[in-house]
């Protein structure tokens, strides 16, 4: 949203003298940046462009459904795993889950956690999300095996795998998005010092994306140049059956399932590529994502188009052949973050994608794409998996209330 109404250029003078101090004492600033006027060498007077408030924008906490799945993503994001104490019972699983989503709710509302040691750190959220992910073993610890997902278990191990254990598994994980950095270390903070007296951190994977307006409405990027989401499926039913399980027992209906991989990507060798085998690895333009039988991203891809020399157009080993499904209810939603470590000594890129995959079931939608892929993908020639790990998001966010218990319907009775 711009704030266009009210906004008076701050000039230099005004600024110093203390003349932009909004009534509510903050920094007329805080809310819209402004531009001072300025005359140009033509005689044009430069009027104050107000800019979007992303600091102050809010996601609903409470509600059927988590945020932080088919919430548009942020450019921000860290994914938290916690593994449980040994002598953390259902009892105690109880009173860290209510501790979390009491600060939670909080912080995504703009508002600071409670005994919040920067309160201030708290005040914008920039569309923050906490979502909650349980890992199979968290149902073991709260007494109630039987409320695990069946298709949330680790997974079977694929040829193309080079698991770490320093990327992989967790009890309980925190994904914390939001368009502002800042606004995400200090979720993060506060979120892991609550869970302290329960919990270790397992392991902390953070990422992002273009930044919060630069490019509204696109599909984002990844470190090799690729749109990445493109056969997302859409908003509205397509999304809806993909993502969402509709039915069964009360504490299931509305959840999904996470798969977190870690996948590292080797740019020095994808950079000696020439952009047509780039594009014949992918199975799409680089600059459009169109198909290569297609001009505009979205065109269906015609798999049977045959090129002068007698080829498919998208060859079988494309990731968009592998990858292809044509059934709504067997998609997976792609909602990945890029990650950029730092570089070794000689300069190798330590980069790659925290691959983020919600559906209704691993099982009958993700592990038939990634069998797919493991077996022919030509990309895995220069991508290597390297941290895995599975979570059921239960639905039914709660109350804001203390007293109707966790804010997770799984583990409340």
């Amino acid at each position: 949203m711009i704030a266009t109404s009210g906004i008076q250029p701050v000039s230099r003078r005004r600024l110093l003298t203390g003349g932009a101090v909004a009534a509510g004492g903050t920094l007329a600033g805080a809310a819209a940046i402004t531009a001072a006027r300025s005359d140009t060498p033509g005689g044009r007077t430069v009027e104050a462009v107000p800019v979007a408030q992303v600091g102050t924008a809010v996601e609903p906490f409470h509600g059927p459904r988590q945020s932080g799945v088919a919430t548009e993503p942020q450019a921000h994001a860290s994914f938290v795993a916690l593994s449980l104490r040994s002598e953390v019972d259902r009892a105690a699983l109880r009173r860290m889950l209510r501790l979390l989503s009491d600060d939670a709710a909080r912080l995504t509302q703009g508002r600071p956690a409670l005994a919040d040691t920067e309160p201030e750190l708290g005040l914008l959220p920039a569309r923050l999300t906490v979502t909650f992910g349980f890992g199979p073993d968290l149902y073991r610890a709260a007494g109630r095996p039987d409320r695990r997902p069946e298709s949330v278990t680790e997974l079977p191990p694929l040829r193309i795998d080079r698991l770490q254990p320093r990327w992989s598994g967790g009890d309980l994980l925190l994904q914390v998005c939001a368009d502002d950095p800042l606004t995400v270390a200090h979720a993060q903070r506060v979120l892991v010092k609550d869970s302290r007296p329960f919990t270790t951190v397992r392991w902390v994977q953070q990422g992002f994306r273009r930044a919060a307006g630069s490019e509204p409405g696109r599909t984002q990027r990844n470190l090799f140049g690729q749109l990445d989401g493109t056969a997302n499926p859409k908003p509205g039913g397509p999304l809806d059956n993909a993502v969402w399980v509709p039915d069964g027992p009360d504490w299931l209906r509305d959840s999904t399932t996470l798969v977190v991989r870690r996948i590292s990507m080797n740019l020095e060798t994808w950079d000696l590529l020439g952009r047509v085998d780039r594009e014949l690895a992918t199975g799409r333009r680089l600059d459009t994502g169109a198909p290569l039988t297609g001009t505009a991203e979205h065109d269906e891809p015609d798999f049977t188009a045959l090129g002068p020399d007698g080829l498919t157009v998208i060859p079988d080993f494309s990731h968009l052949t592998r990858a292809h499904v044509t059934d709504d209810r067997l998609k997976i939603l792609r909602r990945p973050y890029n990650y950029d470590g730092t570089p070794a000594a000689d300069g190798t890129a330590d980069s790659g994608l925290i691959f983020a995959s919600f559906q209704a079931d691993i099982g009958k939608q993700f592990l038939p794409i990634q069998r797919r892929l493991a077996e022919r993908d030509l990309l895995n020639e220069w991508t290597t998996p390297i941290g895995s790990a599975v979570f059921a998001i239960p639905g039914r966010p709660g109350s804001p209330s203390r007293r109707h218990g966790s804010r997770c319907g799984s583990c409340r009775s």
